[in-house]
C-alpha cells in the first residue's frame, strides 16, 4: 500500500483519532473501562504513532509541487516554531482550567498569565507548527496534511469554549481577562500582564526549538538550518 491510497488512509485514521475520542460518551466509556490515567497514556501513545505514520505516508505520496519554498518562508517556519515552542512550554508549566494542557488551579481570572495571551495556549502552539510547516513545503501532501492539522487545531478552540461554557458556572468571570483570538484580551484592555514572564519556562521553550532543529536532520532528514542559509 503506497501513495496516496496509504496517505489518504493514515489521515482518516488522523482524523477519527481525534474526533471519536472527543466525544463526551465514548470517552467516558473509555475512561471507565481504562481508568483516567491509562486513558491519558493510551491515547497519547495512539496519537505519537498515528501522527508519525501519517508524516510518513505525506513523504511517500507522489510529488505534487504547488511552489517551490523561498527562503524567507524557511525563516519564518523558523520563527513560528520557536513561538510554538514558547506558547507550548509556558502553557505547560501556567494555570489554565479554561483550556488543556496547564494545570487547573489556582487560577486567579484577573491575572490569567499564558490564558490572557490565549485561552488555549496549546491549540494556538499546534496551529502555528501547522503553518510553520506549510509554508516550509511546497508539495500537495504536506500542505494537506499540514494545512488540516492547523485547521483541526484552530476549530478546537470555538469546540472547547463550548464545552467549557456548559461546565463552568462562573464561565464569564473565569474569561474576563481571556479571548479567542490571541492577545485580543489585551488590545481591548481586559489584560494586563502582571510582570515580565517567567525565566524558566522561555529557557525551556528555546531549548526544546534547538533541540527540535538539531533533531530535524537525523528524523525527517531535512535540515532546516541549511535551507535557510
Amino acid at each position: 500500500m503506497t501513495g496516496w491510497t496509504e496517505f489518504a488512509l493514515s489521515m482518516g485514521v488522523f482524523l477519527a483519532s481525534h474526533a471519536l475520542p472527543a466525544r463526551p460518551a465514548l470517552k467516558a466509556r473509555l475512561v471507565g473501562l481504562l481508568g483516567r490515567r491509562r486513558f491519558i497514556w493510551a491515547y497519547s501513545a495512539l496519537s505519537i504513532g498515528v501522527l508519525g505514520w501519517v508524516i510518513i505516508a505525506a513523504g511517500r505520496a507522489p510529488w505534487v509541487p504547488l511552489w517551490d519554498p523561498a527562503v524567507w518562508q524557511v525563516h519564518a517556519a523558523l520563527a513560528l516554531m520557536l513561538l510554538a515552542c514558547l506558547l507550548a512550554a509556558y502553557a505547560l508549566a501556567g494555570v489554565n482550567p479554561l483550556s488543556f494542557g496547564s494545570r487547573a488551579a489556582p487560577f486567579d481570572p484577573a491575572h490569567p498569565g499564558i490564558a490572557g495571551v490565549s485561552r488555549h495556549p496549546v491549540l494556538l502552539a499546534l496551529a502555528l507548527w501547522a503553518l510553520a510547516h506549510t509554508l516550509a513545503n511546497g508539495d500537495l501532501a504536506h500542505v494537506v496534511l499540514f494545512g488540516t492539522m492547523g485547521i483541526f487545531a484552530l476549530a478546537g478552540m470555538p469546540l472547547i469554549d463550548h464545552r467549557q461554557r456548559r461546565v463552568m458556572a462562573d464561565w464569564q468571570t473565569q474569561t474576563r481577562a481571556t479571548s479567542l483570538v490571541p492577545l485580543a484580551a489585551l488590545v481591548q484592555g481586559r489584560w494586563r500582564p502582571a510582570g515580565p514572564p517567567a525565566l524558566l519556562p522561555g529557557l525551556a521553550g528555546i531549548a526544546v526549538w534547538a533541540l527540535l532543529i538539531v533533531l530535524h536532520p537525523l528524523v525527517i532528514g531535512v535540515d532546516p538550518l541549511a535551507i535557510g542559509l
